[in-house]
């Protein structure tokens, strides 16, 4: 980007923003932040502020983030910001683009104004869209930025299972397979998924031997583990050698891990889009291209 700028965090992210800060050349400083024992917050950011800012927050668990972003991104206009980034790694509520019911809340369009209004660009990584083709549907920022872990974790994966089988969940994610698999040659396969609920999945394995071979679910985020879980069973039964699972956004928790453990998942490697214990590969130069990018395309 071009000087000057600077890069605010929260004390969770510590560690992301300063991978961030040391692949971006930027100068970083953290957002203070109280809370009070109503539950209400109070920010402090730097007093002064140079035209240029990149707000750092992922955005799992998001609803108390989302008020953070809105107290921070209107304050840092008041001290200086002229133009204001966010980095969300992970950007939540892109699901629910339409109405389902009658009545039901469109939250995608929702947060993604409410996003582009606060901000002037949005940095993401492979966001979860379904029926919108791109980020800038979702989120009417002046910029809006898709980034992938997918090339990222198919290097993980000729690293440590040369020649494996990448398999995706369901058929949204066959595009995104492809993308990562071309990048070492690795065969590839599809899924199909039927979903009756948050947590009962219905899987269906593709038409492809995997007797004998290494195989590696890929997917873009894993909440539950029960896709994870149902698939690996299936392919372990039909004779797969190992079954292994990469993600971009690891939103699993304990009992996810311990399931997709029992169900016969060996190795469970995430990005660090969201910290979590499976991350193995970091997106921090990814973004600090990113936010190199844009500094040109504004400069």
């Amino acid at each position: 980007m071009n000087p000057p700028a600077i890069l605010l965090y929260f004390d969770e992210e510590h560690a992301a923003a300063s991978r961030l800060a040391e692949a971006s050349g930027l100068a970083f400083a953290r957002v203070e932040r109280h809370r009070f024992p109503d539950g209400e917050i109070k920010l402090r950011l730097p007093d002064t502020l140079p035209e240029r800012v990149v707000v750092l927050r992922t955005l799992d668990h998001p609803n108390e983030k989302l008020v953070e972003l809105l107290l921070a991104a209107r304050t840092a206009r008041t001290l200086g910001a002229r133009h204001l980034t966010l980095v969300a790694p992970y950007l939540a509520y892109m699901r629910q683009d339409i109405a389902f019911r009658p009545g039901e809340a469109v939250s995608q369009r929702i947060v993604g104004r409410f996003l582009a209004d606060l901000f002037d660009a949005v940095i993401t990584v492979d966001p979860h869209l379904h029926r919108v083709a791109t980020l800038t549907e979702a989120v009417p920022a002046r910029q809006a930025i898709v980034l992938s872990g997918a090339p990222l974790l198919a290097d993980l994966v000729a690293q440590r299972r040369p020649g494996a089988l990448l398999m995706g969940p369901d058929g949204e994610s066959a595009q995104w397979i492809a993308q990562a698999a071309a990048r070492h040659g690795f065969d590839h396969a599809v899924c199909a998924k039927m979903r009756h609920g948050d947590h009962a999945v219905e899987v269906e394995l593709p038409p492809v031997p995997v007797a004998g071979r290494a195989v590696v679910l890929l997917d873009d985020v894993a909440s539950t583990g029960h896709t994870v879980a149902q698939a690996a069973r299936l392919l372990l039964a039909a004779g797969a050698g190992t079954v292994d699972s990469a993600v971009t956004h690891a939103l699993l928790s304990d009992e996810a891990l311990r399931m997709m453990r029992q169900a016969g998942v060996g190795d469970i490697w995430s990005t660090d889009t969201i910290p979590h214990p499976t991350n193995a590969v970091s997106v921090a130069h990814l973004l600090a291209q990113a936010l190199l990018n844009l500094g040109q395309a504004d400069g």
